[in-house]
């Protein structure tokens, strides 16, 4: 079995045109870089390895793509079966990629908690469930690109990403947490239609979402995992929302900026710099996660800019 992780060290570059909306220095981990397109692969690969020595002979996954994927690609290098569900939402380009990983996919469901509902009825004895941001192996796998970072040479005034159930969120706090960084903020994005983690905030409980309505549909968790919570509780999260037109115009903003196309939940995170937000006002050094994402192609990024109007 592959002993090595499934995931790639990524670029940490620095970037002369984002900085210019902060003042400070703004460091771009380019997790979208990933052989699967997204962070998703380091967590994903991570648990995916684990469950396979412990006697996992397939694999099974819910998600709005970029988990699904993941699982798919670590699924083909460990040489195992997989089966994606994925909610109707799912772009046909995240589709095909799956598939082109051969992988099974099943769509079901409106948002991804239907997808997740019905996967849980196509459990079996030998195969592991691989969830797309709440489990503890996910957030040690998510927690290397952090590391990645400290190995670099540089320690951030200011971590920004985008919030979906909170996997990635508690994955970079983990990984802050083991480099003795407890001091370093985390700006947590989402989308207004999606935001799910300061809904969680303000009611200081776990809430549920009736509805996501936003195209950043990889955001689409109706409630976050509670230990997401409990950091943005403990730790110095910062919760912060922008629109669907603002995450949009950061994705086209960002392809003409930097050649490289990520998906509007990637452009949520994204968006809080080219919109100056006020948290990064006084860094130094700023790290953004450019989480990636596979749904997307130029020809969607248009028609989404059409349907904003």
């Amino acid at each position: 079995m592959q002993t090595t992780p499934i995931h790639i060290q990524t670029p940490l570059l620095a970037s002369m045109l984002l900085s210019r909306f902060t003042g400070g220095q703004v460091w771009l981990k380019l997790e979208a870089l990933q052989p699967s397109g997204s962070f998703k692969a380091r967590g994903v690969g991570h648990a995916c390895q684990h469950y396979v020595r412990q006697g996992a002979k397939q694999l099974l996954s819910s998600s709005g793509g970029n988990a699904g994927l993941a699982v798919a690609y670590a699924g083909r290098q460990l040489k195992v079966p997989v089966t994606v569900v994925v909610p109707q939402t799912t772009s046909a380009r995240a589709i095909e990629l799956i598939r082109a990983e051969q992988a099974k996919v099943v769509i079901e469901g409106a948002s991804w908690n239907d997808a997740h509902e019905h996967a849980q009825q196509l459990a079996t004895d030998d195969g592991a469930y691989i969830h797309p941001f709440d489990d503890p192996l996910l957030w040690q796998g998510h927690a290397s690109l952090i590391d990645e970072v400290a190995e670099a040479g540089l320690k951030p005034d200011a971590v920004v990403l985008s919030v979906g159930g909170g996997g990635l969120l508690c994955g970079v706090i983990e990984g802050l947490n083991r480099q003795g960084w407890c001091d370093v903020p985390i700006v947590a994005v989402e989308t207004e239609g999606a935001a799910s983690l300061q809904a969680a905030v303000s009611a200081g409980r776990p809430v549920t979402l009736d509805a996501i309505n936003s195209i950043a549909t990889s955001l689409g968790a109706k409630q976050v995992a509670a230990q997401a919570l409990t950091s943005a509780r403990d730790n110095r999260v910062l919760c912060y929302q922008v629109s669907d037109r603002e995450a949009l115009d950061a994705c086209l903003a960002f392809a003409d900026d930097h050649r490289l196309l990520v998906e509007p939940a990637c452009g949520a995170a994204l968006a809080a710099v080219y919109q100056r937000a006020e948290a990064l006002n006084d860094k130094t050094n700023v790290l953004v996660i450019v989480c990636g994402g596979v749904g997307v192609t130029r020809a969607q990024l248009q028609a989404w800019s059409q349907q904003l109007g």
